[in-house]
Protein backbone atom coordinates (compact mmCIF):
# COMPACT_ATOMS: atom_id res chain seq x y z
CA UNK A 1 0.00 0.00 0.00
CA UNK A 2 1.32 3.45 -0.94
CA UNK A 3 1.19 6.64 1.07
CA UNK A 4 0.27 9.84 -0.77
CA UNK A 5 1.54 12.98 0.97
CA UNK A 6 0.02 16.39 0.22
CA UNK A 7 3.06 18.67 0.12
CA UNK A 8 2.30 21.47 -2.32
CA UNK A 9 0.86 24.29 -0.21
CA UNK A 10 2.59 27.63 0.32
CA UNK A 11 2.53 27.54 4.12
CA UNK A 12 1.77 31.25 4.40
CA UNK A 13 1.16 31.11 8.17
CA UNK A 14 4.75 30.04 8.73
CA UNK A 15 6.24 32.41 6.14
CA UNK A 16 9.29 33.04 8.32
CA UNK A 17 10.55 29.70 6.98
CA UNK A 18 8.33 28.92 3.98
CA UNK A 19 9.58 31.96 2.09
CA UNK A 20 12.79 29.97 1.54
CA UNK A 21 11.56 26.37 1.43
CA UNK A 22 8.32 24.39 1.09
CA UNK A 23 6.60 23.72 4.39
CA UNK A 24 7.32 19.94 4.39
CA UNK A 25 11.07 20.72 4.42
CA UNK A 26 10.86 22.88 7.54
CA UNK A 27 12.93 21.05 10.11
CA UNK A 28 11.90 19.50 13.40
CA UNK A 29 14.96 18.36 15.30
CA UNK A 30 17.24 18.99 12.29
CA UNK A 31 15.18 16.80 9.95
CA UNK A 32 12.34 17.92 7.63
CA UNK A 33 8.88 17.34 9.03
CA UNK A 34 8.00 15.26 5.96
CA UNK A 35 10.83 12.89 7.01
CA UNK A 36 9.15 12.49 10.41
CA UNK A 37 5.83 11.71 8.68
CA UNK A 38 7.47 9.10 6.46
CA UNK A 39 9.29 7.51 9.40
CA UNK A 40 5.95 7.06 11.20
CA UNK A 41 4.50 5.12 8.26
CA UNK A 42 7.73 3.24 7.61
CA UNK A 43 7.62 1.95 11.18
CA UNK A 44 4.39 0.17 10.19
CA UNK A 45 5.86 -1.25 6.98
CA UNK A 46 4.72 1.45 4.53
CA UNK A 47 7.75 2.24 2.37
CA UNK A 48 6.30 3.46 -0.94
CA UNK A 49 5.47 7.14 -1.13
CA UNK A 50 3.91 9.49 -3.66
CA UNK A 51 4.65 13.11 -2.79
CA UNK A 52 2.38 15.76 -4.30
CA UNK A 53 4.74 18.65 -4.95
CA UNK A 54 3.75 22.23 -5.67
CA UNK A 55 5.24 25.37 -4.15
CA UNK A 56 9.06 25.12 -4.41
CA UNK A 57 8.62 21.45 -5.19
CA UNK A 58 12.02 21.29 -6.87
CA UNK A 59 13.59 21.63 -3.41
CA UNK A 60 11.74 18.51 -2.21
CA UNK A 61 12.99 16.67 -5.32
CA UNK A 62 16.54 17.83 -4.65
CA UNK A 63 16.33 16.76 -1.01
CA UNK A 64 15.40 13.17 -1.86
CA UNK A 65 17.72 13.03 -4.87
CA UNK A 66 20.58 13.83 -2.49
CA UNK A 67 19.22 11.94 0.51
CA UNK A 68 22.31 9.79 1.03
CA UNK A 69 24.49 12.91 0.85
CA UNK A 70 22.42 14.54 3.59
CA UNK A 71 22.38 11.46 5.81
CA UNK A 72 25.89 10.02 5.47
CA UNK A 73 29.56 10.83 6.06
CA UNK A 74 31.29 11.56 2.76
CA UNK A 75 34.64 12.52 1.28
CA UNK A 76 34.46 14.76 -1.76
CA UNK A 77 37.50 14.83 -4.05
CA UNK A 78 36.96 18.02 -5.98
CA UNK A 79 39.90 17.49 -8.36
CA UNK A 80 38.61 14.04 -9.39
CA UNK A 81 34.93 14.95 -9.07
CA UNK A 82 34.24 11.88 -6.91
CA UNK A 83 32.25 11.26 -3.75
CA UNK A 84 32.99 8.43 -1.34
CA UNK A 85 30.22 7.54 1.09
CA UNK A 86 31.72 6.22 4.35
CA UNK A 87 28.66 5.74 6.51
CA UNK A 88 25.54 4.94 4.60
CA UNK A 89 22.32 5.87 6.35
CA UNK A 90 19.58 4.89 3.94
CA UNK A 91 15.90 4.10 4.17
CA UNK A 92 14.07 1.27 2.44
CA UNK A 93 11.94 3.82 0.63
CA UNK A 94 10.67 4.23 -2.92
CA UNK A 95 9.63 7.84 -3.44
CA UNK A 96 7.71 9.23 -6.43
CA UNK A 97 7.78 13.02 -6.58
CA UNK A 98 4.98 14.42 -8.70
CA UNK A 99 4.56 18.03 -9.78
CA UNK A 100 0.88 18.66 -9.05
CA UNK A 101 0.94 22.41 -9.74
CA UNK A 102 1.75 25.37 -7.56
CA UNK A 103 -1.83 26.64 -7.24
CA UNK A 104 -3.68 23.32 -7.34
CA UNK A 105 -5.90 22.65 -4.32
CA UNK A 106 -5.84 19.48 -2.22
CA UNK A 107 -8.45 17.48 -4.12
CA UNK A 108 -6.87 18.45 -7.43
CA UNK A 109 -3.48 17.26 -6.20
CA UNK A 110 -4.91 13.85 -5.32
CA UNK A 111 -6.55 13.65 -8.74
CA UNK A 112 -3.24 14.40 -10.47
CA UNK A 113 -1.52 11.35 -8.95
CA UNK A 114 -4.29 8.95 -10.00
CA UNK A 115 -2.02 7.10 -12.45
CA UNK A 116 0.36 6.22 -9.62
CA UNK A 117 -2.37 4.39 -7.66
CA UNK A 118 -3.42 0.82 -8.48
CA UNK A 119 -5.09 -0.22 -5.20
CA UNK A 120 -6.29 1.12 -1.85
CA UNK A 121 -3.93 3.81 -0.61
CA UNK A 122 -3.08 5.99 2.35
CA UNK A 123 -3.23 9.77 2.36
CA UNK A 124 -1.89 12.35 4.76
CA UNK A 125 -0.53 15.88 4.99
CA UNK A 126 3.15 16.78 4.95
CA UNK A 127 2.99 18.86 8.11
CA UNK A 128 1.33 16.72 10.80
CA UNK A 129 2.73 14.10 13.17
CA UNK A 130 0.99 11.59 15.39
CA UNK A 131 1.42 8.27 17.18
CA UNK A 132 -1.64 6.84 15.43
CA UNK A 133 -1.36 3.07 14.89
CA UNK A 134 -1.36 2.75 11.10
CA UNK A 135 -1.95 -1.01 11.16
CA UNK A 136 -5.07 -0.61 13.29
CA UNK A 137 -6.20 2.23 11.04
CA UNK A 138 -5.88 0.02 7.95
CA UNK A 139 -7.68 -2.87 9.65
CA UNK A 140 -10.50 -0.51 10.66
CA UNK A 141 -10.80 0.60 7.04
CA UNK A 142 -10.93 -2.96 5.74
CA UNK A 143 -13.49 -4.10 8.28
CA UNK A 144 -15.87 -1.18 7.61
CA UNK A 145 -15.72 -1.63 3.82
CA UNK A 146 -16.28 2.05 3.06
CA UNK A 147 -14.63 4.09 0.32
CA UNK A 148 -12.82 6.31 2.81
CA UNK A 149 -11.61 6.22 6.40
CA UNK A 150 -10.59 9.43 8.12
CA UNK A 151 -8.66 9.62 11.38
CA UNK A 152 -10.39 12.03 13.73
CA UNK A 153 -8.70 13.66 16.71
CA UNK A 154 -9.34 16.07 19.55
CA UNK A 155 -6.64 18.73 19.33
CA UNK A 156 -4.99 20.19 22.39
CA UNK A 157 -6.41 23.55 23.45
CA UNK A 158 -4.22 26.62 23.11
CA UNK A 159 -5.04 28.01 26.53
CA UNK A 160 -5.44 26.70 30.05
CA UNK A 161 -8.93 26.52 31.51
CA UNK A 162 -10.18 27.14 35.03
CA UNK A 163 -13.14 25.91 37.06
CA UNK A 164 -14.45 28.68 39.32
CA UNK A 165 -16.70 28.30 42.36
CA UNK A 166 -19.68 30.56 41.73
CA UNK A 167 -20.27 31.17 45.42
CA UNK A 168 -16.86 32.31 46.63
CA UNK A 169 -15.22 33.07 43.26
CA UNK A 170 -12.27 30.77 44.03
CA UNK A 171 -10.51 28.75 41.37
CA UNK A 172 -11.24 25.11 42.12
CA UNK A 173 -9.29 23.54 39.29
CA UNK A 174 -6.79 24.65 36.66
CA UNK A 175 -5.93 22.58 33.57
CA UNK A 176 -3.01 23.57 31.38
CA UNK A 177 -3.97 23.24 27.71
CA UNK A 178 -6.45 20.35 27.93
CA UNK A 179 -8.01 18.82 24.84
CA UNK A 180 -10.55 20.98 23.06
CA UNK A 181 -14.29 21.33 23.55
CA UNK A 182 -15.01 17.65 22.95
CA UNK A 183 -15.39 18.02 19.19
CA UNK A 184 -13.58 15.70 16.80
CA UNK A 185 -11.76 17.15 13.78
CA UNK A 186 -10.10 15.84 10.63
CA UNK A 187 -6.63 14.69 11.66
CA UNK A 188 -5.63 13.48 8.20
CA UNK A 189 -4.19 9.93 8.16
CA UNK A 190 -6.74 8.62 5.63
CA UNK A 191 -7.18 5.20 4.05
CA UNK A 192 -8.92 5.36 0.66
CA UNK A 193 -10.22 3.12 -2.08
CA UNK A 194 -9.56 3.95 -5.72
CA UNK A 195 -13.21 4.83 -6.24
CA UNK A 196 -12.70 8.10 -4.36
CA UNK A 197 -11.22 9.52 -7.59
CA UNK A 198 -14.81 9.70 -8.89
CA UNK A 199 -15.40 12.40 -6.27
CA UNK A 200 -12.56 14.56 -7.60
CA UNK A 201 -13.23 16.83 -10.59
CA UNK A 202 -10.50 19.39 -11.22
CA UNK A 203 -7.52 21.32 -9.86
CA UNK A 204 -9.82 23.62 -7.87
CA UNK A 205 -11.41 20.74 -5.95
CA UNK A 206 -10.83 21.01 -2.21
CA UNK A 207 -10.59 17.51 -0.73
CA UNK A 208 -11.83 18.67 2.67
CA UNK A 209 -15.03 20.20 1.23
CA UNK A 210 -17.19 18.70 -1.52
CA UNK A 211 -15.52 15.25 -1.80
CA UNK A 212 -15.57 14.51 1.94
CA UNK A 213 -19.04 16.03 2.26
CA UNK A 214 -20.37 13.79 -0.54
CA UNK A 215 -18.66 10.72 0.88
CA UNK A 216 -20.28 11.48 4.21
CA UNK A 217 -23.70 12.04 2.62
CA UNK A 218 -23.37 8.72 0.79
CA UNK A 219 -22.42 6.91 4.04
CA UNK A 220 -18.99 6.12 2.62
CA UNK A 221 -16.81 7.97 5.15
CA UNK A 222 -15.80 6.05 8.26
CA UNK A 223 -14.19 7.69 11.29
CA UNK A 224 -11.22 6.18 13.07
CA UNK A 225 -10.98 7.75 16.54
CA UNK A 226 -7.44 8.47 17.70
CA UNK A 227 -7.12 9.48 21.35
CA UNK A 228 -3.34 9.71 21.38
CA UNK A 229 -0.91 12.40 20.28
CA UNK A 230 -1.57 14.47 17.18
CA UNK A 231 -0.16 17.84 16.18
CA UNK A 232 -0.04 19.88 12.98
CA UNK A 233 2.71 22.41 12.33
CA UNK A 234 0.99 25.54 11.10
CA UNK A 235 2.95 28.39 12.69
CA UNK A 236 6.41 29.08 14.15
CA UNK A 237 4.89 28.52 17.57
CA UNK A 238 3.92 25.00 16.47
CA UNK A 239 7.42 24.36 15.11
CA UNK A 240 8.98 25.46 18.40
CA UNK A 241 6.61 23.21 20.35
CA UNK A 242 7.52 20.17 18.25
CA UNK A 243 11.22 21.07 18.40
CA UNK A 244 11.06 21.18 22.20
CA UNK A 245 9.45 17.75 22.32
CA UNK A 246 12.05 16.30 19.97
CA UNK A 247 15.14 17.75 21.64
CA UNK A 248 13.87 16.81 25.10
CA UNK A 249 13.43 13.23 23.83
CA UNK A 250 9.70 13.37 24.57
CA UNK A 251 8.40 13.22 21.00
CA UNK A 252 5.33 10.90 21.13
CA UNK A 253 5.38 10.36 17.36
CA UNK A 254 8.92 8.90 17.42
CA UNK A 255 7.96 5.23 17.26
CA UNK A 256 11.16 4.09 15.59
CA UNK A 257 14.61 3.39 17.04
CA UNK A 258 17.72 5.28 16.00
CA UNK A 259 20.09 3.38 13.71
Amino acid sequence: MKLVILSGGKGTRISEESILKPKPLIEIGNMPIIWHVMKIYSFFGINEFVICCGYKGYLIKEYFANYSLHASDVTIDISKNTIDVHRKSSENWKVSLVDTGEDTLTGGRILRIKNYIKEDFLLTYGDGVSNVNIKKLINHHKSNKKLATMTVVQPQGRFGIVDINKKNNLVENFSEKPKGDGSWINGGFFVLKQDIFKYLKEDSTVWEKEPLEKLSKNSQLSAYHHNGFWYAMDTMRDKQYLDNLWFSKKAPWKLWDEK
